[in-house]
Formats: C-alpha cells, structure tokens, sequence
C-alpha cells in the first residue's frame, strides 16, 4: 500500500474556534467554522481550508466511483455560458432574479451556469449524430452559481456550490426509463456510502420541467424542506408534491344560497367566531397576481395556502399577493368578504377539498355580509383544481389514507425525466435506424456536493463537535501529542509508521498548547480514530479512542499501530 501523507496541525493552515460564529444559525454553520473547515468568503461565499477540502475531495471521489460504475463519462463544461441556449428554453426569463447575468466588454449578454441541461444538449447535438452514438451518460462536478436573495446556513444555501449534473440522452421513452433507474440505484450507493440517513422522496419538476422528478432528502432540523413521510405504506414525498384525487359529493340537499349579515368579520377567525362554526365550514379566498392578473385561489377556511404550489402552478408567470391598491376601481372585489360566486373576470383555482357538491360559508361580495349554503358546482364553478393547501401533520397518506409524519430535510439529490423539452427547444436530433431523424429524450441527475458535507455535518456531529464517516473524513486517525518532547516524538513516529501502512493521519504536534485545547480539537475536528500519546508514552502505552462512540482503551505502541492498520 502506498504511503499516505502525514498532517502536521503545526503546518496546518486551519484555526479552531472556541465560540460560535455570530451570524451562524445551524449546527454544520458553527461546527465547519469552528473546526477550521470553511471560511466565509463574502455572503454566501465559502473558502475551504485543507481539511475542508480533503473532506470535498471524498465526497467528489464517491461521487465519481458511482458514476463510472454506470457507465457515465465524466467532462467539464465551462461556467461562463452564453445568453442564447437559454433564451431558447425561455430560462433566461424563468429563472428570474436567482440567475446571474453579465455583459463582456462588447455588450454580449453570459450568466453564470445554475445547472447545464442546454450546454450539454448542445454538446450532444455536435457530438452525436447517428443513433449509434447514442445512448450516452454524461457528467461533470463543477461550481453553480445561484443568487439567493437571502444566503443563509453556511454551505447549506450559498450562492456558490459544487455539484455533480449528469444528463443521459436515449432515443426512446424505454431507454430515459432505464436511465432514470441507473442514476437512481447509483445515488442510493452514494449516500449509503456517505453514511447519510436518505429518503426517497415525490417531487415537482418546477422549472427544470419533464414528467417524473424525485428528490433525495437527509432528514436534519436545518433543512429548508418539508416531506410527509407514511408509517404504514412507502408513500413519500415533498409536501409541495403531495396530491389528493378530486372527490364529488351529492349536494342536491343543500339549501339554496342565502346571505347572512356578518359586520366586523374580515378574517375567518372573526367569522367563525361570530357564527359558532368551526374555521373549517368556511371557504377562505386568497387573491394573487399572476403576471398582473388577478386569480382567486380557494382553499378550506382552517388551512393555509402554499404560495409555493401556486407559484409552481403557474410557472414561469411571477406570483404575487394583491394589496390595497388591487382592490381600486374593482367594486367586485370587496376586501375581506370576497367569494367565489359572481366573480368577474377572475380566474377561480381551488383545492380538490372544495370539490363539486360541498357547501361552504362564504364571503358575499358586500361589505359585512357572507353567504351560506353555497354549493361548489351549483353556486359557483372552479377552473382548475389544484393541490394548493399547506400540507399538515396527520394529513392522509394519498395511497392508504393513514396520517403522515412531517419532518424538515435538506435536498441532496434531484432526478428528472426531463423528456424532450431541451431537444424540442434546440433541435436535438439523431438519424434513426429508419434514416430519418429522432428527436432524442433526455433525463437530468443532480447531487450537491458541497451541501452533502453540511448535511453530514448536521446529521452525524454530537455535542463535542464533527463526527465523521469514515469514507469522507479528512484522516483515519487523529494522533494527538499531550504535550512534553518524549510524548511529540512518539506521535510522530507512531504518525509515519502509519502512513507507511497507508493510513491517512492528522498529527497534532503543536508546540505551546495545552493537552485539553488538544482534545477538543481533536473532538471537535471529528476523524473517527483518536490516538493520544499521553502520561504512559514511556512505558510504550497509547489510548486510542472511538470517535462515535467513545470507548476508549490504553494499549501498547506496537498492538495499536497493527490494529489501526489491519
């Protein structure tokens, strides 16, 4: 085995903190800043100091294993990418104010890639002529660029990132299918081999579009995503993913629809209140603006809307919320009492919960007065049904009917069976078998690299700081030298016997720091194997410690070197 190199925390570029950075909010925030991991570089722009960056290098090295085992061939394509391949897929616009655009010196429109499906499509159309050239898998790991309005959690939402996108190109629907399950099987080796906790969740495409999309979730406190998890069957997904099957009810029994006076009642607290009647028997009316225009979106009164399901409703058009200045001039739009019945020129979305048949109370459309018995279907019509309320705890499982579970998660994996919305937009063809043209179908596979080292941070360190896999810690074993010459001279030989056996180490020889300050960093920079060379290094004794665990034993010199080396 080939010798491994030998850290010296005395030549170490990488300074433990004792306190908490001020403006970290989450766990892998304070704990890489601490540990000398990451340095913030500018808002949501990181430096990776060596010990940072060797822990990257292992996830890339992983990510890369994985890959190849599937055939996938590894590129690198530029992130300075020209206006055009993106104007003609319309995400130029559709990407709004995250992406990041630049002019050169003569006026020509760039952005900074957020991810490549038109570049590597473009690539393809050079590259690939014939349907033997296809199928292919392509891949690169390569810095994005995203401008988030407000970065945040450290690695975990920069505007900077590393990730690993592939694309896989086939001439049938059969051969994305089998694509799709390639990338899915060979993620599921990643994170197993990352030592990640994962679930496999249902997924919106949003912008990136197509027909079938999973994400691959960590569940950690610090997540930014929610997904429902069902205890009895496999049902998982994100909640902005959840849908629920439209159900008609008989409503001939219903009486007709009858005003009510219900003055000082704008909220739906304050009508049912004023009624005795549970939030849920009435029907809440939320106005949004959809390019300008004014859509009505129905939901229960006791459930709150998901402006991100709206939102990806109507993508690309912008979404927003109406204010005091919308209801000018709009003497059909009374604020506080609107309903859905005799709405003008207002386009009327609801959730499947107002389904054909069922009654609700109402605004009337007049101040101070709602409508009861009004009956969707009868009273009023729904243009598009639409999943748009916020998922709750102990909502049903949409395929058993149990009550989901709710947890946050961090998004390391996305997959797309993007169909031929980037081929259609650039024309990617191949000649067929037949000798005519075949537009080719394309899938699209992401990981976050630098966002699976801070979900590791989150769900594996403790309350002494890091504790990493073994697969991606910096070292093997994080031999600490308690202070005194004799006791730095048995480090460093212990140090070089194993690297010749090929066993990566971190040596702590510093000079002029105490024995505790060297135990917590040695907790708190979390290699899974602590060898302290301490008050019986005379006698030839070691403790050597487990990192998770944190059993500990004193052996001889000799019997420790072969245990961490066999």
């Amino acid at each position: 085995m080939a010798n491994a190199p030998v850290q010296r925390m005395s030549q170490l570029l990488a300074k433990t903190l004792r306190d908490d950075p001020a403006d970290a909010e989450v766990l892998s925030h304070k704990l890489l800043v601490r540990a000398g991991y990451v340095r913030r570089t500018a808002a949501g722009v990181w430096s990776w100091l060596p010990l940072g960056k060797k822990v990257l290098a292992n996830v890339e090295r992983i990510v890369r294993e994985e890959m190849d085992a599937i055939g996938a061939q590894e590129v690198l394509l530029p992130a300075l990418l020209p206006r055009e391949p993106y104007e003609a897929t319309g995400r130029w616009d559709e990407y709004g104010a995250e992406l990041f655009r630049l002019k050169d010196r003569r006026g020509g429109d760039y952005l900074l890639g957020p991810t490549h499906e038109e570049i590597f499509t473009l690539l393809v159309k050079d590259q690939a002529t014939s349907y033997k050239d296809l199928p292919v898998i392509l891949y690169q790991i390569q810095t994005k660029f995203r401008d988030e309005a407000r970065p945040r959690a450290g690695i975990l939402r920069g505007r900077e990132f590393l990730m690993k996108d592939s694309y896989s190109f086939d001439l049938t629907d059969e051969g994305l299918t089998e694509s799709y399950g390639l990338h899915r099987v060979a993620y599921q080796k990643v994170f197993e081999r990352l030592g990640l906790d994962y679930r496999i969740c249902a997924a919106t495409a949003g912008a990136m579009g197509g027909s079938k999309s999973e994400e691959f979730l960590a569940p950690a406190e610090a997540g930014e995503d929610t997904f429902a998890d069902c205890p009895n069957c496999s049902f998982a997904a994100n909640t902005e993913a959840i849908t629920y099957e439209l159900k008609p009810v008989d409503g001939s029994a219903v009486p007709p629809a009858e005003n009510i006076d219900t003055p000082d009642t704008p909220t739906i607290e304050t009508l049912a209140a004023s009624l005795g009647v549970p939030a849920s028997a009435t029907l809440k009316n939320l106005l949004v603006k959809v390019d300008g225009e004014i859509v009505a979106v129905g939901v229960p009164g006791d459930r709150e809307v998901d402006l991100g399901k709206v939102e990806a409703h109507f993508a690309p058009a912008q979404v927003e919320l109406v204010t005091a200045e919308d209801f000018t001039g709009r003497p059909d739009l009374v604020r506080g009492y609107v309903g859905p019945q005799g709405l003008a020129k207002v386009t009327y979305l609801a959730d499947p919960r107002i389904a054909p048949g069922t009654a609700w109370i109402t605004g009337a459309n007049q101040e101070h007065v709602h409508a009861k018995n009004v009956v969707a279907g009868r009273d009023f019509e729904v243009d598009t049904y639409v999943d748009v309320v916020v998922v709750q705890d102990g909502d049903p499982c949409p395929n058993c009917g149990t009550g989901l579970t709710l947890d946050r998660a961090i998004e390391i994996g996305h997959i797309f069976q993007l169909g031929r919305k980037y081929a259609d937009a650039l024309k990617l063809d191949v000649l067929g078998q037949t000798g005519k043209p075949v537009r080719v179908t394309m899938g699209s596979y992401g990981i976050g690299v630098s966002r699976a080292v801070a979900a590791l941070a989150e769900q594996t360190a403790d309350d002494k700081g890091l504790c990493w896999p073994a697969e991606v810690a910096p070292a093997d074993v994080h031999v600490v030298a308690a202070g005194k010459a004799l006791q730095t001279e048995l480090a460093l030989d212990i140090a070089g016997k194993l690297a010749e056996a090929g066993v990566r180490v971190l040596v702590d020889d510093r000079a002029g720091v105490s024995p505790g300050v060297k135990f917590t960093d040695s907790e708190l920079i979390g290699v899974p194997k602590i060898l302290v060379a301490g008050r019986r290094s005379a006698e030839g004794v070691v403790e050597l410690k487990d990192r998770r665990t944190g059993e500990r034993e004193e052996l001889p010199v000799a019997e420790a070197v072969a245990l961490l080396t066999r």
